[in-house]
């Protein structure tokens, strides 16, 4: 399968913060048991290399992606590391570029029509709408189907359990990325069990829809 097959079957993507790395592993096989195979660990700490590295080794069965790829420097440290995909806040080009040099999955961030454009110039059929919940989210994503028919999206920002099933029923939605699945004090305390059962809760929503 290609990265937007698989990512579609996983439904909701769980955006994660790691501190430590010693964490990485016991996260991802919470992840696994409770039905969501993969995950984007952000490049919003130093641990996120690591712990991506870990993930790769000890779980190679989880599509690990790497989030908050804002350099081509870091994009290559990202798949250095293992990432299976790169994902970005906003539409780098020269993150892009290198990406597909490399022939690696990206998924710029885009919050307009005219950065969705620039990214199908590029090439690409997958972008993130972010932060979806502030640029219009499901109303958003309608208003870019039109134009854009052959365009799919993954909002992330703004997406939770409440409204989760909106998103993921829109047509161009492969999935979406959420924050909630993972919180931050649960990781923190290793509260796995918790953590699985989150995710299974999420894989449930999916289901339900899909």
């Amino acid at each position: 399968m290609d990265m937007e097959q698989i990512l579609y079957k996983v439904g909701i993507v769980p955006v994660i913060k790691m501190d430590t790395a010693d964490h990485a592993v016991p996260l991802a096989q919470a992840l696994m048991k409770g039905g969501l195979p993969a995950a984007e660990i952000t490049f919003r700490s130093a641990a996120a290399a690591d712990s991506i590295a870990a993930i790769a080794h000890a779980v190679p069965e989880m599509f690990v992606c790497a989030g908050t790829v804002l350099t081509p420097e870091t994009a290559k440290a990202a798949v250095g590391a293992g990432a299976k995909a790169i994902i970005s806040p906003g539409l780098n080009l020269d993150t892009v570029r290198w990406c597909k040099k490399q022939g690696v999955p990206v998924i710029p961030g885009t919050a307009t029509p005219s950065e969705v454009e620039a990214a199908m110039r590029e090439g690409l059929s997958m972008v993130k709408l972010f932060p979806a919940g502030v640029v219009g989210g499901v109303s958003m994503l309608k208003a870019l189907a039109g134009p854009y028919a052959g365009m799919k999206f993954m909002p992330t920002g703004g997406v939770k359990p409440g409204n989760a099933r909106d998103y993921l029923t829109q047509k161009n939605v492969v999935a979406c990325g959420g924050t909630w699945i993972v919180p931050s004090d649960l990781l923190e305390a290793g509260r796995f069990d918790e953590i699985e059962q989150l995710a299974r809760e999420a894989a449930q929503l999916r289901d339900s829809v899909r």
